[in-house]
């Protein structure tokens, strides 16, 4: 039952919940050994400037404290991953929802939330890896069905009205997927996240709350008595990289800073392909030989067995979020550097050897279990088949980068989305590797097997699986379980405006050229992290809050060490960088109180 004197979307229960970590924090803050006032830097450390930590520190200052912000990048890199990303956010009952005739409830939510989750590690146990990460996960929930839009809203953000469907499960009603589109696309993409955030704490260092060290790489935190008390580590040479470009790590200095509270906000694992291979789990196969990457190389995962050496624990390692349709980028920013297509209903998708994925292999279905299916082939990539008619109208390339139109908010650049296929997704068919284009099915196929090297996709198999599925078209109901989806996604109007093809054969000569896209393995999001209550405080192997310490976004898991479980429901990482700076940072605050 909701109380009706909390704030819209916070059950009574989370109330206490969350009012109870801030209190406990603040008692927890007046029984840490005290530092000489000469030696206190700040009232609080942050350690790492992506979203997360930018939200922590508006938060921090906004109630009136000192903070150190800490980064090993260059001012440049400010915002972290969020500044790249496609701005996709979880909303649940928006305005933009309502708009397009969507039904969406907190009830609703919910039910996919722990259908997606799984969470199955000590859920009722107070020292089970799943336990603050269920806390986590119905607080945001409830977040996101409350006051999270509105929230936003007041600081400028805006959103596109078409709301997204992604991770449309696995095909049952209480189980993996989003049963109702919540992918809502930010006005600006990433750098639209950011900015009022980025605004809020460079107002805060123009004042002197706020002070800027980059280039500050921490390695190792002070402690005092059983409590946090600092951070020290190596000062990098001075770079002049730009966002996302690689920086010098030739150390000029060292350093080391105190503050009665340190923030962990360093991100994951994804620029690390080691860390990602040493916790692959088994249910996801073997792990790729060959895999591209979907962030910066500083995503290094450093600060996780740093903050572990501390006193923290870290939970579910192996719960991780890797994409399956990743591009080579044929212009990097970063090593490695992948771009994930966000794709339509409608290209068929053949493992290395051109057999056919079925269900939920679909596009936009299941990622995870899509990407065990491609492992337990034996090969690191799938193929996309496909027409010139889907890509024009459901290709969508994740990052700010590739979506100018939204990135820079030009209506016009966006309106030409309608009669042309948009220019970044031209750019990769004419200069990335990754892509074939053909006139005809036997020519598509030399082209395939000529960029791959291994000659394992058969002409004559291809074809019979294509005209098998081009069969099923001409009626308006059908056995196969993707034009099932097709014809599902046409009923919604947001997928018929701008997501979805008009159903047509793959062999169709009007819906030319044919187009073969090679999928790459992209990684990307790191699920599990430190474990952390519901005010950000980091738990130690006991359950118990290491003083002094606290964590949010990416490095503790968007929360709890595990807020999504072990799958994703997109829109969600963003989200929760917000939502866990914002109470970590509250909580904080309240903690350093005098």
């Amino acid at each position: 039952m909701q109380n009706t004197s909390a704030p819209a979307g916070i059950t009574r229960r989370h109330a206490l919940t969350a009012t109870g970590g801030v209190l406990a924090a603040a008692t927890l803050a007046r029984t840490t050994p005290a530092f000489a006032a000469e030696s206190q830097e700040a009232d609080a450390i942050v350690v790492g400037h992506g979203l997360a930590g930018l939200v922590a520190t508006a938060e921090l200052a906004a109630a009136g404290r000192t903070v150190l912000l800490l980064d090993q990048e260059p001012e440049a890199s400010m915002g972290g991953q969020a500044f790249w990303s496609f701005g996709g956010l979880f909303f649940v009952d928006s305005h933009e929802q309502r708009l397009m005739g969507i039904k969406d409830t907190r009830e609703l939510a919910w039910q996919d939330w722990l259908g997606t989750a799984g969470f199955d590690r000590g859920v009722e146990d107070p020292t089970g890896q799943d336990h603050w990460a269920y806390k986590w996960a119905e607080a945001y929930v409830d977040f996101a069905a409350g006051e999270k839009r509105s929230w936003l809203a007041g600081l400028g953000v805006q959103w596109f009205p078409i709301v997204g469907w992604a991770e449309r499960g696995g095909g049952l009603a209480d189980g993996h997927g989003n049963s109702v589109p919540r992918f809502h696309v930010t006005w600006g993409t990433g750098p639209a996240v950011v900015e009022p955030f980025e605004k809020k704490v460079r107002a805060a260092h123009a004042t002197g709350k706020v002070t800027f060290r980059f280039r500050h790489r921490v390695d190792g935190l002070v402690t005092t008595g059983g409590a946090v008390t600092g951070v020290r580590g190596a000062i990098l040479e001075p770079s002049t990289a730009s966002r996302g470009r690689p920086s010098s790590r030739t150390v000029v200095g060292e350093f080391e800073l105190r503050a009665p509270v340190v923030v962990v906000t360093s991100g994951g694992i994804g620029g690390n392909h080691d860390l990602v291979r040493q916790n692959w789990p088994a249910r996801l196969g073997t792990p790729p030989k060959s895999m591209i990457t979907g962030v910066p190389a500083h995503v290094d995962g450093r600060m996780l067995a740093i903050t572990e050496r501390a006193g923290g624990r870290i939970v579910n390692p192996d719960r991780m979020w890797h994409y399956t349709e990743g591009l080579r980028n044929y212009d990097p920013i970063w090593p490695g550097h992948g771009i994930r297509i966000l794709p339509g209903p409608s290209s068929m998708w053949f493992d290395a050897t051109g057999k056919r994925f079925s269900t939920p292999d679909i596009p936009g279905y299941d990622t995870l279990h899509t990407l065990k299916s491609i492992t337990d082939t034996g090969h690191d990539y799938s193929w996309f088949v496909t027409t010139q008619k889907i890509i024009a109208k459901e290709f969508a390339l994740s990052g700010s980068e590739q979506n100018p139109d939204l990135t820079e908010k030009n209506v016009w650049k966006l309106l030409s989305r309608i009669w042309q296929t948009p220019e970044p997704i031209e750019k990769f068919k004419k200069n990335g590797v990754d892509f074939v284009v053909a006139t005809t099915l036997s020519e598509l196929v030399r082209g395939m097997n000529k960029l791959t090297g291994d000659n394992l996709i058969k002409l004559d198999d291809l074809a019979r699986q294509i005209d098998a599925r081009d069969r099923e078209i001409d009626n308006p109901y059908t056995k196969d379980v993707q034009v099932m989806g097709i014809r599902n996604a046409l009923a919604y109007p947001g997928d018929t405006l701008s997501r979805t093809a008009s159903a047509h054969k793959i062999m169709d000569t009007g819906a030319g050229p044919l187009i073969a896209v090679r999928l790459n393995i992209l990684t990307r999001k790191t699920l599990g992290g430190l474990q952390t209550d519901l005010s950000g405080r980091v738990l130690n192997v006991s359950g118990e809050p290491v003083p002094g310490l606290y964590a949010a976004g990416e490095v503790a898991g968007f929360g709890g060490g595990g807020v999504h479980g072990y799958r994703s429901l997109e829109g969600t990482f963003l989200g929760g960088c917000l939502f866990s700076g914002r109470l970590t940072g509250r909580a904080a605050a309240a903690a350093t109180a005098t």
